[in-house]
């Protein structure tokens, strides 16, 4: 008897959402990360995407506890000389509150080819309206 492992068109995928407002940020990427994986299903595969869709909503709404707000710096490079950008938590969730759920999420995938099918699954809006309705998500509790 072997080990069972799947492929790639064994995997039935669901859409689930789940509501960000008043959650911790790294509780909320640590499961948003674990579906988007699919290692909440008993098929598992680490070389198969056997993840599932996920919709985060009130991404403007997270929480994070200390002194994060003020301390904790986004890097980006511009690839010019002296093209370095520093942005606060703070700035990012007046700015841009989806991409701090996203940069969360995507420190705890896979980085590579795998990672990218995975982290396209994931769909962040800022207030509490989406635009899949028609995919019928069932809520996720955290």
């Amino acid at each position: 008897m072997g080990t069972f492992m799947a492929k790639a068109g064994d995997v039935e995928r669901k859409w689930y959402v789940v509501d960000a407002a008043d959650v911790t940020l790294g509780r909320l990427a640590t499961e948003v990360a674990r579906v988007l994986r699919g290692k909440n299903k008993p098929i598992f595969t680490p070389y198969v995407d056997t993840g599932d869709y996920v919709i985060v909503v009130n991404a403007e709404k997270i929480k994070v506890t200390g002194k994060k707000l003020d301390q904790k710096i986004y890097f980006s490079h511009s690839d010019y000389v002296g093209g370095a950008k520093y942005t606060t938590l703070r700035e990012m969730l007046e700015k841009k509150p989806e991409r701090v759920i996203e940069h969360a999420v995507r420190g705890m995938i896979p980085h590579g080819v795998l990672g990218d099918s995975q982290f396209k699954k994931l769909h962040v809006y800022a207030g509490p309206d989406h635009e899949h309705a028609a995919q019928k998500p069932e809520e996720l509790k955290l």
